[in-house]
């Protein structure tokens, strides 16, 4: 009855939902495309036999490509299904899988949409990343007798209280968590969190991230960039890069600030400033704000390099995070300076980079902890505490290196979490295959 009511609400709520995706279309063009697959209404040829893993946005479709290989590897004559929610996870799908994967829009949490999806591609399991329960969906699909795996499963604490805050969410999680086959958890705490909403078959596997291969195209473009950015023939020092990589709104404004503050115009000369946004459509905000601070800047899509007297590169482009941390010398990580739970650091890890985290990192705050231990992070108050440590780290080569060999070292104890869950998915698919 929950449900039902649950899916009457959602089915009321569909003309706002669908006038938002239209008014969010004048910046993004992209939520006013493929509206028909919401509805599960899809324009592919129709399957059977798919390995559906849905990843909701950028960050859980890039993670998604370990396990996109290892699918290719286990199940050579199944075909891929990669289902989002959002433009950019979609953009970030095709880019990384079109010609190994069919990618679309999940359907809206309404039974006969799920219906719909299920009836054209006919999946032989569901994988979802990371946190993504839809009641109707997991209900659909356990009706139908597909296993639905949660995989690199994260819960922080305080997504868990979100959930169990108010009853009738609690009750309709607590029933998605009890009907999903096994949920795979990143960690012994997230494990803790998903049995106490419910969960029945939750095993700990580690987070899939670590086994992420930096892309080396981007990292070779990247190692190209520095080359050239550092030969600065008329000057006596060394040009250090700083990068502000992933950042969100409200985030970019008090970086610059304090990189004004903490860096004089003379030490500013020396270094160059590298600011990534996380989504595409605030990049024109971000040159902006550049401006505004009196800082000389060039845009990545210009497509020539900074030279000596450009303080600031912006770097707007997607799909080349790999090639920005292959550039600098430290790495200042975004979405942990607002409550936004942080962002992925593990690339720049893994490319041996010194890590820099604000103080908001509910979403990782096990890997932040465990790269703490080992020294291969540092996590501060704020911007300007960020600043400083920066600072201090780009004139400690000394510094920079063991940091370095701390971040090696930390992302290759690490690995694994891929392999572990494709025994979990190859157990649950046993009884069809």
């Amino acid at each position: 009855m929950l449900r039902l009511i649950y899916t009457l609400l959602f089915a009321l709520a569909t003309p706002f939902i669908l006038a938002r995706l239209w008014w969010r279309g004048r910046r993004e063009p992209g939520y006013r495309q493929y509206i028909a697959e919401r509805f599960g209404y899809y324009s592919p040829p129709p399957q059977r036999d798919t390995v559906w893993i849905h990843a909701v946005s950028v960050g859980e479709v890039r993670a998604a490509a370990a396990l996109v290989a290892a699918c290719e590897k286990h199940f050579p004559q199944l075909p891929i299904l990669l289902t989002c929610m959002t433009p950019t996870g979609r953009a970030m799908a095709v880019e990384l899988f079109a010609h190994r994967a069919t990618i679309a829009y999940l359907p809206y949490d309404l039974p006969f949409a799920v219906g719909r999806l299920l009836a054209h591609f006919k999946p032989r399991c569901l994988l979802i990343m990371e946190t993504e329960i839809w009641f109707n969906l997991v209900a659909v699909c356990c009706r139908e007798k597909i296993p639905v795996l949660l995989v690199n499963g994260r819960l922080s604490e305080r997504s868990r209280n979100g959930y169990a805050k108010f009853a009738p969410i609690r009750l309709l999680t607590q029933d998605a968590l009890a009907a999903i086959t096994v949920v795979a958890a990143q960690s012994t705490a997230d494990a803790a969190r998903f049995l106490a909403l419910g969960a029945r078959h939750v095993v700990v596997t580690g987070n899939m991230k670590f086994d992420l291969s930096p892309d080396v195209a981007a990292v070779a473009r990247g190692a190209a960039w520095r080359t050239a950015i550092l030969a600065t023939p008329t000057k006596t020092s060394r040009r250090h890069v700083l990068l502000a990589a992933s950042t969100r709104e409200g985030e970019e404004a008090m970086l610059l600030e304090a990189f004004c503050h903490v860096f004089d115009a003379t030490a500013r000369r020396d270094i160059l400033l590298v600011i990534v946004p996380r989504h595409p459509q605030r990049f024109n905000d971000v040159l902006q704000m550049i401006k505004a601070a009196e800082l000389s800047v060039i845009q990545r899509s210009a497509t020539s390099l900074p030279d000596d007297g450009i303080q600031v590169w912006l770097g707007d482009s997607m799909g080349e995070m790999a090639a920005y941390y292959a550039l600098c010398d430290v790495a200042i990580i975004g979405g942990s300076f607002e409550a936004l739970g942080g962002q992925n650091f593990i690339e720049a890890a893994a490319l041996g980079k010194p890590v820099i985290v604000g103080p908001h990192v509910f979403n990782f705050s096990d890997a932040v902890r465990s790269a703490k231990n080992v020294g291969a992070l540092m996590q501060v108050a704020d911007a300007d505490s960020a600043m400083q440590a920066a600072q201090s780290l780009l004139y400690d080569a000394a510094q920079q290196r063991e940091m370095g060999v701390a971040a090696l070292q930390f992302t290759a104890m690490h690995r694994g979490a891929t392999e572990k869950t494709m025994g979990l998915i190859t157990d649950a698919m046993n009884p069809t295959l």
